[in-house]
């Protein structure tokens, strides 16, 4: 299955940093954000990505190519031949697609652009600014079981990321944006979503978080799978360094997989 990963909005200028870079290239103990994403899924077995770029998408697709050179051992063959051989790669089995989905392109319009590299399959679907230590097998698990078109992870949280009404089934009844003081289980990303999903997908300014999410929602067509467990966007300077605080004293929950 295939990861879908979106990379490309102006997002949330957390500093000056996200100010000459995408905030999904923001430094995590020394890697993107982006880059802890991509490890939780590889964790479990999904190594084959596709980023929905966007604003600087240039440097998105810098960082990966300098990333597999770099972990490398390299020839560089300045003869007449001027030949580039790569040996013993030490880089994580990924292929990684970054697709440059334009740089004013709403959330829904990114997903709908990318679907000729999705086909006929379903697929994961997650932010690129947040972490998690959701178990994705037994997400997977809970997709398939119940047959529907989309799946979200559900967290409780005071922060609001878009507010779901979820009956005892786990059917999300309903679905709407956050509000000043709610109380609810909120949208924490990490998705699996059928390809019928694009249907309900129309042009650059569909938003994915408003009105697919409530038809979705509306045609009983959207679970939730309940995550009590560690998720934080990093929307604020203050989220990245609590996620900073918890790399550099090793206790980050969603690092399960071995250095």
């Amino acid at each position: 299955m295939k990861v879908v990963l979106l990379a490309g909005g102006f997002g949330t200028r957390i500093s000056e940093e996200s100010e000459i870079k995408p905030k999904p290239l923001i430094e995590i103990g020394g890697m993107p954000i982006l880059w802890h994403i991509m490890k939780e899924y590889s964790y479990y077995g999904f190594h084959d990505f596709i980023v929905c770029a966007g604003y600087k998408q240039h440097l998105i697709k810098d960082w990966f190519a300098n990333y597999y050179l770099h972990m490398s051992d390299v020839t560089f063959d300045l003869t007449a031949q001027n030949r580039v051989t790569i040996h013993n790669q030490h880089a994580e089995p990924w292929k990684v697609t970054v697709v440059d989905t334009g740089l004013n392109t709403m959330t829904g319009g990114r997903i709908r652009r990318i679907a000729p590299y999705v086909g006929d399959e379903p697929f994961f679907m997650t932010y690129g600014d947040g972490v998690c230590d959701v178990e994705i097998d037994k997400l997977l698990e809970f997709h398939k079981s119940h047959g529907k078109i989309a799946t979200l992870t559900s967290v409780m949280l005071e922060q609001q990321k878009g507010i779901l009404e979820v009956s005892g089934d786990n059917a999300v009844r309903s679905f709407r944006e956050k509000s000043a003081a709610d109380g609810s289980l909120v949208n924490a990303g990490y998705m699996v979503l059928e390809p019928q999903v694009f249907d309900y997908l129309d042009g650059d300014t569909c938003v994915f978080e408003r009105e697919p999410m409530i038809r979705l929602a509306a045609d009983n067509q959207l679970m939730s799978y309940r995550h009590k467990g560690f998720w934080q966007c990093m929307d604020t300077k203050r989220e990245k360094d609590i996620l900073e605080k918890l790399w550099s004293s090793g206790t980050a929950p969603w690092k399960k997989w071995n250095d």
